[in-house]
């Protein structure tokens, strides 16, 4: 496999992986006040573009880490907007 397409692959799992404490902590508590909406939104549509982006440059690293990321996204807006 090409170096290039494992350190797509290696950052991809660490900035994805990044959110997985950040969602567990919010289901947990229940507590979702350090949250902006707007910052939320946002980045779910930045995740949806660099999703569109890795698939149109045929990028799987990027395809997949953003999809995930993104699913990650829906689940703590999912919880603000359940906790407010």
């Amino acid at each position: 496999m090409d170096t290039i397409i494992i350190v797509g692959y290696l950052a991809g799992a660490l900035t994805t992986i990044s959110f997985v404490p950040q969602v567990i902590r919010t289901w947990k508590i229940k507590e979702t006040k350090d949250f902006s909406l707007a910052m939320l939104l946002l980045f779910a549509a930045g995740m949806l573009l660099w999703t569109a982006y890795g698939i149109w440059i045929s990028s799987f690293p990027i395809i997949a880490a953003n999809t995930v990321t993104f699913g990650l996204v829906l689940l703590l807006l999912w919880m603000k907007i359940k906790y407010q």
